[in-house]
């Protein structure tokens, strides 16, 4: 099994727009559950922290292997994620690993 975490800062000038654009991730991600092949959890989670390092957002996926996390990166639905995205995230961290 593969586990893929993305976290992610978002843009905004208030905590009101920050918060605004990482809903707006959640509910896009969490609309790919079911639509992905060996795709065997997807969550996202947001900061309540607000520490000042903490990133906004957290996405936790688990994969049942290489190939299945290769399918959830190139298709077409999570393409179209990326692109209804773009500008809202402006840092982006990423972990996979084999567990």
């Amino acid at each position: 099994m593969i586990k893929h975490i993305v976290m992610w800062n978002v843009h905004g000038d208030t905590r009101d727009e920050k918060r605004d654009a990482a809903t707006i991730i959640k509910t896009k991600f969490e609309s790919l559950v079911g639509q992905i092949s060996g795709m065997r959890t997807l969550e996202v989670g947001l900061d309540i922290s607000r520490i000042s390092y903490a990133c906004d957002v957290v996405l936790y996926s688990e994969f049942e292997d290489d190939a299945a996390l290769k399918r959830y990166a190139e298709h077409p639905a999570h393409a179209q994620v990326r692109a209804d995205l773009e500008g809202l995230r402006i840092a982006r961290h990423q972990v996979d690993y084999v567990c």
